[in-house]
């Protein structure tokens, strides 16, 4: 499904990979070089990796843990719905018969699952290579975790700022490790607001919360990779987005009374497929040019489709006191704390 953008009134072990830098490249209309084409085909050897996406059983999730699986990765759908990631795996194994995949389970939207899941994978595994923090939900009609944190922020935010804690230690332990958060071209719309962090005080719209979760996942993955430098770790945080994708993210978005005509006309005109979609993740997870604190996206037309590249956030994503003031609102709400890293910034 595209992201698109509403009216503001509706916005508010193994070899670890190179961490080599790579230009911050933008699609000028000219032909671009054969790095600039990347595709599944470059994914390189990844066996002996271990890679978990959340919301691994459809849309990009699913075509980036078939990628992993595909060039040898053990690869973990982490999936709220059983059925749906039972249905996953099971189409995964079909056509890849060779695959190590295994299927956990995970609701971001409780941190007593986040909590189970992460313990359940440390006990399970020594290593972890990949985290792709992928699961989300858009434009949702006003609802709350089990935490009691509004809907949006809480998964798509807050659920990912915990397991991403959860698993630091195993992360830390794993030479080259790469996180990488899924964002959208929406967070340029996003705002934060540190008095009405959750829309506690009222003030709710669903493209609003949606928006906000989207900026904080970058605020969270530019700090993420400046602790990662001042702990001197071999870890690295990237972000992607998928541009506008032929997903089942919107489904239950909400949208104006009888535009549902429109919205399938604006899809069928730039949505490209889950496949094409999934590949600035799957660059950001894989390549080995690829370098902390870069993002990814299509390079095509408003970055809507297209072969990924390095693309730019809004400078308010790198505002680094507000990313130090999310991230510390993360550790008060989730109760999970970065103790390493904190550790090592202090010696």
């Amino acid at each position: 499904m595209v992201e698109r953008l509403p009216s503001k009134q509706d916005a508010e072990g193994s070899i670890p990979f190179s961490r080599s830098s790579m230009p911050n490249t933008r699609n000028t209309g000219e032909p671009m070089p054969r790095r600039e084409r990347w595709t599944a085909a470059d994914t390189p050897d990844l066996t002996g990796k271990v890679a978990v996406v959340t919301g691994g059983n459809s849309g990009i999730g699913f075509e980036a843990a078939k990628e992993f699986a595909r060039k040898g990765a053990e690869t973990i759908l982490a999936c709220r719905s059983p059925e749906r990631g039972q249905a996953a795996l099971d189409a995964l194994r079909a056509g890849i018969p060779e695959a190590k995949a295994e299927l956990m389970a995970l609701d971001l939207a409780s941190l007593a699952s986040v909590e189970g899941f992460a313990t359940k994978f440390v006990d399970r595994y020594s290593r972890l290579d990949l985290l792709i923090n992928n699961a989300g939900i858009m434009a949702v009609p006003w609802g709350q975790t089990e935490d009691g944190f509004e809907l949006q922020n809480g998964t798509n935010h807050l659920g990912h700022f915990a397991l991403t804690g959860r698993l630091l230690d195993l992360l830390l332990a794993t030479p080259g490790a790469r996180v990488v958060n899924v964002s959208s071209v929406g967070h340029r719309r996003g705002m934060i607001d540190f008095d009405n962090f959750l829309y506690e005080h009222g003030d709710y719209g669903p493209w609003r919360a949606y928006f906000r979760s989207k900026l904080l996942n970058l605020l969270f993955t530019y700090e993420l990779q400046r602790r990662f430098e001042a702990a001197q770790v071999q870890a690295s945080s990237l972000a992607a987005h998928p541009g506008g994708s032929a997903t089942n993210l919107g489904a239950a978005s909400v949208r104006p009374p009888g535009t549902g005509w429109l919205f399938g006309v604006i899809d069928a005109w730039l949505a490209q497929s889950a496949a094409m979609g999934a590949l600035p993740t799957l660059r950001a997870a894989v390549d080995p040019e690829a370098t902390g604190g870069q993002y990814y996206g299509p390079s095509g037309f408003y970055e809507t489709r297209g072969h990924p590249v390095v693309v730019s956030s809004i400078p308010a994503s790198h505002d680094e006191g507000v990313a130090r003031r999310a991230w510390a609102a993360s550790e008060e709400l989730t109760g999970v704390r970065y103790t390493k890293l904190e550790m090592s910034e202090a010696g």
